[in-house]
């Protein structure tokens, strides 16, 4: 019993409760850990760039700079070299080629037989259109003898009723004298006085259907008149058929013919040719129907040739818009180069209004990729490149007129942009 006694005393006084304290390592540990990542959020937020990025070698793309300079709006168009007059050849008549005298190539004075066709069924067609033209006018001619002829008749009769008038009148005037003094008979006076009276009125009637007989045969001698001229004018347009069958030259200059052989069959309207006046060349340039509206008479365009610089200027518009495009003829304003020739094509700078100052940037691919809305601007730096909205006026093929967006003297990323993504920040390297 004392044993157990001091057994149980013993235990009680080596068991003793130990109080745990409230900041163990652990609690301190976690909340070190969770004050430095609250530090590390609010440093990436106050003075990191949290926006996407993507690095890329300052080598491998082109920075331009925005500079103040003058804007002259121009497009790049394509020419061809043509003589500055040309006169197509077409066959008036078909026919069969009889002999050629001119060569493709050759160089022709105006006037000069080319080429001449023979057609039998031409030649009688004209025969028979000869004759049946000359039957007409030996049928008016006819006819105006005619005319002619009736009206000679009028004035014989005319003639016949004055001069039995004259004397008619001229017994009743003797009478008349005889009767007042008693020497002949009253029926006798009478009887004159009656027939002078009758050949009065049958000439005064013969005169009246000649008068008006006159005024007829004029119109009809008239109208006779130009027929038979339009008759006349007719055979002469009938007879020159045959002289179509002649193919000269209309003026004088270079001939450019298809393939002529004596034998082969021609067409009547078919084109055989033409001449070109070589003293001097225009330029036919095919532009964007886009254009359509800027494009009118006087603008200039320049092109290089052979170390120089050349100047054209438009001088007709050709509206019709054929596969999305429409033609104009430019004109050298000064003597064209002597060494051109039918057919060249020429690059040509067509200028579209007057120079002006702006800002300028230069063209890139960018545009593909942004539409002109945007760029990467690089910062002062020169290590970051971040996107800039911008707006874009006119341009031209080798600058972008800047609108606002931009200042002069702010270096853009100009290259393409297809591989940097979406990213809002480039790291140049």
């Amino acid at each position: 019993m004392p044993q157990n006694s001091n057994s149980r005393i013993s235990s009680e006084g080596m068991d003793k409760k130990i109080e745990q304290s409230a900041w163990s390592t652990k609690w301190v540990g976690m909340l070190v850990g969770s004050l430095l990542l609250v530090l590390v959020i609010v440093y990436s937020f106050m003075f990191m760039d949290a926006r996407s990025t993507f690095n890329v070698d300052e080598h491998s793309i082109n920075i331009s700079t925005v500079q103040q300079e003058s804007f002259q709006d121009f497009i790049q168009v394509t020419g061809t070299v043509q003589p500055i007059q040309t006169i197509y050849l077409d066959a008036l008549e078909g026919g069969v080629v009889d002999e050629v005298y001119k060569e493709s190539g050759a160089m022709v004075g105006q006037g000069d037989t080319i080429v001449v066709l023979s057609n039998s069924d031409l030649r009688l067609s004209v025969l028979q259109q000869t004759s049946a033209i000359y039957d007409q006018i030996n049928q008016t001619r006819n006819s105006r003898l005619n005319i002619e002829q009736n009206t000679l008749s009028l004035q014989e009769r005319l003639a016949r009723a004055k001069n039995q008038l004259e004397i008619t009148k001229s017994n009743y005037e003797r009478e008349k004298k005889l009767y007042e003094q008693n020497l002949i008979a009253e029926q006798q006076f009478l009887e004159t006085q009656e027939n002078y009276d009758y050949q009065k009125k049958r000439y005064d009637l013969i005169y009246e259907s000649f008068k008006q007989d006159s005024i007829k045969s004029k119109q009809q001698l008239r109208q006779i008149d130009q027929s038979l001229d339009r008759m006349w004018t007719s055979l002469e347009a009938v007879q020159n058929i045959l002289d179509r069958l002649v193919v000269t030259a209309p003026i004088s200059g270079q001939l450019s013919t298809i393939e002529l052989n004596p034998g082969q069959s021609i067409s009547s309207s078919e084109r055989i040719g033409q001449v070109d006046i070589l003293d001097n060349y225009k330029v036919r340039v095919q532009i964007d129907e886009y254009h359509l509206a800027n494009i009118t008479q006087g603008l200039k365009g320049t092109f290089d040739y052979n170390g120089q610089t050349h100047q054209l200027q438009i001088s007709k518009v050709y509206p019709v818009v054929e596969n999305g495009q429409f033609k104009v003829d430019m004109e050298f304003t000064s003597q064209a180069p002597g060494d051109l020739t039918r057919g060249q094509t020429l690059r040509i700078q067509l200028m579209l209004g007057s120079s002006e100052s702006t800002l300028l940037l230069d063209r890139g691919g960018f545009y593909q990729e942004t539409g002109g809305n945007w760029i990467y601007k690089v910062m002062e730096d020169g290590e970051k490149a971040v996107r800039q909205d911008i707006r874009l006026g006119r341009q031209n093929p080798n600058y972008f007129e800047v609108l606002s967006g931009l200042e002069e003297g702010d270096r853009v990323i100009t290259s393409n942009y297809s591989s940097f993504g979406d990213s809002k920040v480039l790291n140049l390297e």
